[in-house]
């Protein structure tokens, strides 16, 4: 499902890729079930999270992996941001349309980047680099966006697909007609393959809800 880069395994040794690929998916609007699994969830993060202060949310393993990684680039992890907004100022998760709230649920969980990809929309077999600072894409919403020279990228044959500081392009977004997903964790060191398969089976958990008889083409990681 994915080629890996020497380029991307030299610049981040001990990094890894999470891939599930289905088919058979929907992706409505609304779904009851996903909602229901959405308002648990949104209870979880704050008797988990509720009575740290800032300082102290910060200091979780994975938010710190993911910290050290947009400093780099002088920015700051927005899945940080969002889960703070959650269980800090008490405000509800975002709707979405199925495929991404499945997505976005699963990745407040677990705090693990991910990106969702409409499957019929990929030309050729993905491979993930290390951007030299020359590559640009249409992001999702609609501008040409450069790449920073080192962010960890996806692309296809025909271009990029996602990037960790700017997150996924525009082709190959997931829409009403989509009936084939591949989702992609952005994984930086420190992060165990135990944490990713657990993060890609609550993705696939949320999907199957919405979609009970969609096929698993491929569930793993990669590094």
């Amino acid at each position: 499902m994915l080629h890996v880069s020497e380029t991307w395994r030299a610049a981040y040794p001990g990094a890894s890729i999470g891939l599930l690929a289905m088919r058979g998916v929907s992706n409505p609007e609304h779904h009851p079930l996903l909602e229901q699994r959405k308002a648990e969830l949104q209870a979880e993060l704050r008797s988990r999270y509720g009575g740290l202060e800032r300082a102290q949310l910060k200091a979780h393993p994975v938010l710190q992996a993911y910290g050290a990684y947009y400093r780099r680039f002088g920015k700051t992890y927005h899945l940080q941001l969002q889960l703070e907004s959650v269980v800090l100022k008490g405000r509800p998760l975002p709707g979405a349309a199925a495929l991404v709230e499945a997505m976005f649920m699963a990745e407040l969980k677990s705090l693990l980047l991910t990106a969702g990809h409409d499957l019929d929309a990929l030309r050729g077999r993905p491979s993930v680099e290390a951007a030299t600072g020359e590559e640009s894409y249409t992001t999702l919403s609609g501008q040409q966006q450069g790449l920073k020279a080192g962010d960890m990228f996806i692309r296809d044959q025909e271009s990029v697909l996602s990037s960790v500081l700017y997150g996924p392009d525009s082709r190959t977004r997931l829409t009403s007609a989509t009936t084939g997903v591949l989702f992609t964790v952005y994984v930086p060191a420190g992060i165990e393959a135990a944490l990713v398969e657990e993060h890609l089976a609550s993705i696939k958990d949320n999907v199957l809800l919405v979609a009970p008889s969609a096929e698993i083409l491929f569930i793993g990681v990669r590094g």
